[in-house]
């Protein structure tokens, strides 16, 4: 019999033969059924052994074309299923679970394999977006800015290294340092001061202009209202930071500078209005 030839035998006749071979009772019938059932192994074996035999081939082969209901089975509907039906039906989804788990292999396969051969990588979705999470240079925006010349080289002299070429400016690179710094700072003016021998006159030099006339500049009265009603800091609280940092600053002091810049407010609220 050819490979090609269907060999089909039933369960209860492979059943009904090995009743037989337990008993050493042979009938004529049992013959004919052992002939068939190692034909259709010798059939499985020589499909295996193909190159391109898949899953589903196979098990159309051993268990049959099965068919597909119209519609969605009753549950329940099953539980009255003969033995034979429920071995076939079992041994049918576990080959149809692998045929899908190879099929969902070689398609992955694939993939890696397009995208290697493309030079295209592909990134898996979702997770955390790329980045280092840091700030550019441009987000400090309230960062006071400090040039830093070269100190050996210029505009327009020649390269160092070759000789030949002139030097010229490109974008400057940035590098952010950040410090700390107390909410209110303090400057220590030492003003000179001479003194006559003979008259006891005295000479005092002039503050520089940037030092101005007051001991509390206008910035330094509305750090302390942002600190009281942005940050939410209390007067004792801000009174005993700035001591540990040597620039201290009683909370009588704080409230008298903060209703300052609320009389100002409600003069200039006014006058707009």
């Amino acid at each position: 019999m050819s490979q090609a030839q269907e060999v089909k035998q039933s369960l209860e006749e492979v059943r009904s033969l090995l009743a037989h071979l337990e008993t050493a009772r042979w009938v004529e019938e049992d013959w004919g059924i052992l002939q068939r059932v190692l034909r259709s192994y010798e059939r499985l074996l020589a499909t295996l052994f193909e190159a391109q035999i898949t899953l589903k081939r196979l098990q159309a082969l051993v268990f049959g074309q099965r068919r597909r209901p119209s519609s969605r089975a009753a549950p329940g509907a099953g539980q009255g299923l003969q033995g034979d039906d429920s071995l076939s039906g079992a041994a049918g989804a576990r080959a149809a679970g692998a045929h899908q788990e190879e099929g969902r292999a070689d398609a992955r396969r694939e993939a890696g394999r397009g995208a290697s051969d493309t030079g295209v990588e592909v990134t898996p979705s979702g997770g955390h977006r790329p980045g280092s999470g840091r700030l550019e240079a441009e987000a400090y925006v309230g960062a006071e800015r400090v040039e830093c010349r070269h100190e050996a080289l210029a505009v327009g002299e020649r390269c160092p290294v070759c000789g030949q070429g002139r030097l010229y400016r490109l974008p400057p690179g940035v590098e952010i340092r950040i410090d700390g710094n107390a909410l209110l700072t303090a400057i220590r003016y030492e003003v000179e001061k001479l003194r006559c021998s003979a008259c006891g006159q005295v000479f005092t030099a002039q503050l520089p202009a940037e030092a101005g006339a007051e001991k509390y500049s206008p910035r330094a009265r509305a750090v302390l209202v942002l600190g009281r009603y942005y940050l939410g800091l209390p007067l004792s609280r801000v009174q005993g930071y700035q001591a540990m940092l040597g620039v201290p600053v009683p909370d009588a002091t704080q409230w008298d500078l903060r209703h300052e810049v609320a009389r100002v407010a409600v003069m200039t609220y006014a006058i707009r209005t």
